[in-house]
């Protein structure tokens, strides 16, 4: 890997020296993934390649209430796109079980990075009704964030209009 990966790694050393005020810890994957379960406040940003992102994102993802709950941006320098982590899920696609709370938290960190901060809470249903955690032993997701109890990862159908 010091090989393969040497070029991000020293980009990255380079830009923390160039900008200041950063801290910085380089680990593998592997250890970045046990140090995620172990110690989930321990890291305020992961910066890492495509692959290794994707890794660790679903891994966080799955520990914090499944891929169904998980937002995510990517940000360039003149340029943001925001999606849920788990993608478009096709294998589920008109079976009335995805959950849309990753791609309505995605959205809301997108109004919020586009300076729309009060319309991105209300997305996320700070001005009335929250969107339902689940907790113990029912928090357990099975595929996709279907619910462990009932397998709807409690959504629900929606009537047709049209």
């Amino acid at each position: 890997m010091p090989r393969s990966d040497g070029l991000f790694r020293e980009t990255a050393e380079r830009v923390v020296r160039e900008v200041g005020g950063l801290e910085f810890e380089h680990f593998y994957v592997d250890d970045a993934s046990r140090r995620l379960v172990r110690f989930p406040k321990s890291m305020d940003v992961v910066l890492s390649m495509n692959l290794y992102a994707d890794i660790l994102s679903d891994l966080g993802a799955e520990t914090a209430g499944g891929l169904g709950l998980a937002p995510s941006g990517c940000f360039g320098d003149g340029w943001a796109y925001f999606e849920s982590v788990h993608g478009s899920a096709p294998d589920i696609a008109g079976r009335g079980i995805a959950n849309p709370t990753a791609t309505i938290r995605s959205a809301a960190m997108m109004l919020e990075h586009m300076g729309l901060g009060a319309e991105g809470e209300a997305t996320r249903g700070g001005g009335g009704a929250r969107l339902p955690r689940r907790q113990g032993a029912d928090a357990r997701p099975g595929r996709h964030g279907e619910d462990a109890r009932d397998g709807t990862g409690g959504a629900r159908r929606v009537p047709q209009h049209g």
